[in-house]
């Protein structure tokens, strides 16, 4: 593609709105090199393929030669946006932000190029924010617009808590551009209220106000939004097999949705091979081979397609499944599962079991029995369709 393609793709691909779209595209042809923010914060270890979409918007603004700013919110996460929640989100320790954050630089690394990435905590300036400031930035606010939110309006319209914490995130977020001296900042469609503070904010500080560009949410794979708090998403961290598969089981009504929003198949490609290519599992061993490519490479894709397929249509159990080595005795089934990284917690291990997520050498389990583990036999350990361990 040439600047000009280049430039249209950035401006239409996954984006839902940008507010003067007329003057960003005018600065995109201009000679300023612009600065372009992204604000994560760390409320889960992973970054899913869902949150990867903004990153790869960054990536497309890097391409053209502008400074991309990915900010990871070690100050805001511990105040917590509900900007997408139907209920309060409770606030995270430090030492929770900081556990959570920990390979977030590294995740990003993925997709962005590392010598041209900008990476910054806004604890280093929200610490330091004295209450004159946040007095000052919240003037330019009136209460009626936060509680005209969507989703603030429905909880207090059900009698639901809104905390006056989450009147003052915003607040933070809108600081953060003025801290960066951004030109643009991009996120997802829940985070408009957020985008804005920025750009009114701006002005109070002498600054041009940014550009917003606003993305489509991704669903997870249960059509839900993508949230780690379901557990219906596809981590960047996942590994080959686990990610082909996790694509694999999509609804087949994603199909279109996930080859433009999480592959880089360009959309008349995309357009053309869904039309030459009916049957929807087809569809999706292409769409799970190219989002695998995208973070483990073109080897390991086609090898996570080649086992997918030898497993499932053969009904295989694959050959590269994991030993570990267990001390005999007698195990509670849900703790077996967090100990064996099957599962992050009880709740979720018992959680898997009472849904017949879990088999012992290939026979359902639904009781969280306790397992005996002895020298003598091995025990093949199946969480889903995807994930194996071998206890010896």
């Amino acid at each position: 593609m040439n600047s000009q393609e280049k430039i249209q793709e950035l401006l239409t691909r996954n984006v839902v709105e940008i507010v003067k779209k007329d003057e960003l595209e005018k600065l995109l042809n201009g000679k300023k090199k612009l600065r372009i923010k992204l604000g994560i914060d760390p409320t889960s270890p992973n970054i899913h393929i869902g949150r990867a979409v903004a990153l790869w918007k960054l990536r497309a603004f890097q391409d053209l030669g502008h400074q991309v700013i990915f900010l990871v919110g070690d100050f805001t996460g511990t105040i917590g946006d509900t900007s997408d929640k139907e209920s309060e989100r409770p606030m995270l320790t430090e030492a929770q932000v900081k556990k959570n954050m920990k390979d977030y630089f590294k995740q990003a690394f993925l997709i962005l190029d590392k010598s041209k990435t900008e990476t910054v905590y806004n604890s280093k300036w929200l610490k330091k924010l004295d209450s004159s400031e946040i007095f000052r930035m919240a003037d330019a606010f009136g209460l009626q617009e936060f509680i005209s939110r969507e989703l603030i309006k429905k909880r207090l319209s059900e009698g639901k808590r809104v905390n006056l914490r989450e009147l003052l995130y915003p607040l933070l977020q809108g600081y953060d551009s003025v801290a960066l001296k951004a030109d643009v900042e991009i996120g997802g469609t829940d985070q408009r209220f957020n985008l804005l503070a920025g750009r009114t904010i701006q002005p109070h500080y002498n600054q041009e106000p940014q550009q917003i560009m606003t993305l489509e949410l991704i669903p997870g794979t249960d059509t839900r939004k993508m949230s780690s708090s379901w557990g219906n998403v596809i981590n960047l961290t996942d590994e080959a097999d686990d990610m082909f598969g996790k694509v694999m089981s999509i609804p087949d009504s994603l199909i279109q949705k996930y080859f433009i929003a999480t592959t880089q198949m360009p959309v008349a490609e995309v357009e053309a091979f869904l039309k030459e290519t009916s049957h929807p599992r087809d569809q999706k061993l292409r769409l799970a081979y190219e989002i695998t490519k995208l973070y483990h490479g073109d080897n390991q894709a086609r090898e996570a397609g080649e086992n997918f397929v030898s497993q499932f249509s053969n009904k295989e159990v694959p050959d590269n499944v994991e030993s570990v080595v267990v001390k005999p005795g007698n195990y509670p089934l849900s703790k077996l599962l967090v100990e064996l990284k099957l599962a992050s917690s009880n709740s979720e291990a018992r959680r898997l079991i009472s849904q017949g997520g879990v088999k012992l050498d290939g026979q359902p389990v639904k009781d969280d029995g306790e397992v005996s583990i002895t020298k003598e036999n091995d025990l093949l350990v199946q969480v889903g369709k995807r994930r194996y361990i071998k206890i010896k």
